[in-house]
């Protein structure tokens, strides 16, 4: 079964420095019904205003993904980790027994756009961790590219979670496809750009949910519309 959930129905917060879209309850936002999908718990969908961004604060037992769409956020945690992010970067930060950590965009000119993503992890307690990788366009490119597993096949960064998520780029007029296996779960983010998704039409900020029977697989055929089509897929325990 395939439901879409439609961007314009999630949760929002506008601060003036942070315009944010939250997928499930998240802050002031708080529907009973959207407290997660399998072991998704977070997906915020974040505008950070030039030389704004999050002070330092703590997080425990959560894997927490960043996926940079445009501009830069820079990174800094208590295990003395820093960086800046850019579009193609991914960065896994295991909170476990506790971390601290700050965002900010250090352009002064230009606004960041990103999604924060949540999963609970597999296990409570974890040391904490950091990652963070970088994946060219071309791998990307008309194809679904793992980005996180609880491996790190095909040098992706390590979720504590029986979760993959894959990044896909599209080009206009181009179709992907994939199979969600019987007994699992998936859900599929609109990041930007317009597919048609088993017939279904989704735009930026939309999603839909995938939920198998657990006795046939679900082929999904994505078709895109636009030349800046930028999907994450998550395939979860169900």
């Amino acid at each position: 079964m395939i439901e879409v959930r439609y961007g314009r129905d999630r949760g929002a917060a506008n601060f003036g420095w942070l315009d944010s879209r939250h997928s499930f309850s998240f802050g002031n936002y708080y529907d009973p019904a959207r407290m997660g999908f399998s072991s998704l718990r977070v997906i915020n969908e974040d505008k950070i205003a030039p030389g704004k961004g999050f002070g330092t604060h703590g997080h425990r037992d959560m894997e927490i993904v960043t996926y940079v769409l445009d501009g830069a956020l820079e990174h800094k945690d208590s295990l003395g980790n820093g960086s800046i992010m850019r579009p193609g970067d991914v960065q896994r930060m295991t909170a476990g027994t506790g971390i601290l950590h700050s965002e900010f965009n250090p352009s002064p000119t230009e606004s960041v756009h990103l999604l924060q993503i949540w999963l609970l992890p597999g296990q409570m307690d974890l040391e904490p961790g950091y990652e963070q990788r970088h994946f060219p366009l071309e791998d990307r490119q008309n194809r679904f590219r793992a980005i996180a597993t609880p491996n790190g096949q095909d040098d992706s960064v390590v979720i504590h979670q029986d979760a993959t998520i894959y990044s896909a780029l599209i080009d206009a007029d181009q179709t992907v496809t994939h199979a969600i296996a019987p007994g699992r779960s998936g859900w599929l983010q609109v990041a930007t750009g317009a597919i048609n998704l088993n017939g279904l039409e989704l735009s930026a900020g939309d999603a839909a949910l995938i939920t198998t029977d657990g006795d046939d697989a679900i082929a999904l055929d994505i078709l895109s519309h636009s030349g800046d089509t930028n999907l994450l897929l998550f395939d979860l325990a169900a």
